[in-house]
């Protein structure tokens, strides 16, 4: 594939300067790209000067607003309003994809009662169950399993490996990563008698009698539901509900190996980093995000505009529009105190210990 500098400019809404007749082949690094050849080359993305110093001259290069093409000696460049808007576009455009043969591979395996939507590409040992409705334009890769009565809208892309469990629904344009599953069941358990996690809940910590205990499973009744536009990265794992649906609203983005458990209910437009974990009930607004390794605790309600910072253990309520960092997380500016005050511990400690020889010798004069 191969675009203009013209026609990418237009495409990104951007600007283009010098020879916009040059065909654009890829994107890459600076330091990796060459002098355009046969009017055609790689596009360097060097959208900041300490980047562009990598630039060699005759290549083409998306820059930022405001940097002198001339003074790279480039044959040609777009300019970029926002660099990383840009960015997602360019790398739209040369974005190949999975390979997944347009038909139905002989493999595959498709229950008569299913609804496969004109135009899809459904790879190698897929297996779809009874009932099923798969939308127009859908790009299934191999080893994928859809369990009965899925909905699926119109442009899904579901890479080779990931489970849908039965019943699920999902909005148009979902993307689904390698492994990840939708709809398995929820970690959901009960005593014949009051548990000891309950007691210490009732307790605040007080142990009675300790006794052997027995787990019998509480069944997940309920389904997952995806909306529009939704992405689910790689091993990332979302539980069926006990009762009513686990949801994630349209436009959420959710990294490799994050857990949804039961009952989570999630707003629109929330990233949800790696290795988040949501306990079973809890309720997340619009907008959220929720860095790296952030922990959230179950039956508690996360607000509006919400920021969590890396690591961050979520025990409480919290209200929209805050952001909070740390174990457990308070707000940013408060960590940022405590912080202060640790690294302060061991001065505090030796003026402590002095002090108290002080008042000692003062004491054995007196």
């Amino acid at each position: 594939m191969a675009v203009t500098i013209a026609e990418l400019a237009a495409s990104l809404g951007a600007q283009a300067w010098g020879d916009t007749g040059i065909r654009v082949t890829g994107a890459g690094e600076p330091s990796s790209t060459a002098p355009v050849e046969s009017g055609a080359g790689q596009l360097a993305l060097a959208m900041s000067p300490k980047y562009a110093e990598a630039l060699t001259p005759g290549c083409i290069a998306i820059l930022a607003e405001g940097m002198e093409p001339e003074s790279y000696g480039l044959a040609a460049a777009i300019f970029a309003p926002r660099p990383r808007l840009v960015m997602a576009g360019l790398t739209r455009a040369f974005d190949r994809g999975p390979d997944i043969v347009p038909g139905i591979h002989p493999t595959a395996v498709i229950d008569a009662s299913a609804s496969i939507g004109a135009d899809a590409a459904i790879g190698p040992f897929v297996v779809i169950g009874a009932g099923v409705v798969l939308g127009p334009r859908a790009r299934v890769g191999a080893h994928v399993s859809i369990g009965r009565n899925a909905r699926i809208g119109d442009d899904a892309l579901i890479h080779p490996g990931a489970r849908i469990g039965h019943d699920v629904v999902a909005g148009d344009r979902l993307i689904i990563q390698p492994g990840a599953v939708i709809g398995g069941d929820g970690f959901s358990f009960v005593t014949p008698e009051e548990s000891g996690i309950e007691e210490i809940r009732r307790t605040l910590g007080a142990r009675a009698d300790i006794r052997q205990q027995h787990w019998t499973r509480i069944h997940s009744l309920g389904t997952v539901e995806l909306g529009d536009d939704v992405e689910i990265g790689a091993n990332a794992t979302i539980d069926r509900g006990t009762i009513r649906a686990t949801r994630v609203g349209s436009g959420t983005k959710i990294d490799n190996l994050v857990m949804l458990g039961h009952n989570v209910s999630v707003g629109k437009d929330c990233l949800l980093c790696s290795q988040v974990g949501i306990a079973g009930s809890s309720t997340v607004g619009d907008r959220v995000v929720l860095a790296g390794k952030v922990g959230v605790s179950d039956n508690i309600s996360i607000g509006d505009d919400v920021i969590a910072g890396g690591a961050a253990k979520i025990f409480t309520r919290v209200p929209a529009g805050r952001v909070i960092l740390g174990n457990p997380a308070v707000k940013i500016e408060t960590q940022l105190e405590i912080q202060k005050a640790m690294r302060r511990l061991p001065r505090f400690a030796q003026q402590l210990s002095k002090l108290q020889e002080t008042v000692t010798r003062l004491l054995e004069k007196g």
